[in-house]
């Protein structure tokens, strides 16, 4: 019943759709058609095309748990300068900035790789 279900949504696209805060959009990788006036058509085939829109919604999380991790970063930083000296303090802000830095390289090359895939499937 749901194989044949094909959806065309109106999008803009081009060389430079930059999304919403530079992020990806949840049809970044399948086939656009058309593109007059910068308008054109995505073309949504149900089975098919799960796992790209899937693909590109992982790779928006991921963007976010980047921008999550950067601020704790700038909370660890700020925790470290108020510590005072004192050693507890500082040892939990830095725990507070190693965590947030491994979270943010783990999150940056799972977004690589999520888009690297994505591309290589996709468009």
């Amino acid at each position: 019943m749901f194989s044949s279900f094909i959806n065309n949504f109106a999008a803009v696209c081009g060389p430079k759709d930059p999304g919403f805060f530079n992020f990806p959009t949840w049809y970044q990788y399948l086939k656009p058609t058309g593109g007059a006036n910068g308008i054109c058509t995505i073309e949504f085939i149900w089975p098919t095309s799960l796992p790209l829109v899937a693909l590109a919604i992982v790779d928006i999380l991921l963007r976010i748990a980047a921008l999550v991790a950067v601020a704790f970063v700038l909370i660890g930083g700020i925790k470290y300068v108020t510590s005072q000296g004192e050693p507890q303090a500082t040892a939990n802000a830095r725990e507070t900035i190693i965590g947030a830095l491994a979270g943010l390289a783990i999150a940056t090359i799972a977004a690589g790789f999520v888009s690297f895939i994505g591309n290589r499937l996709g468009v």
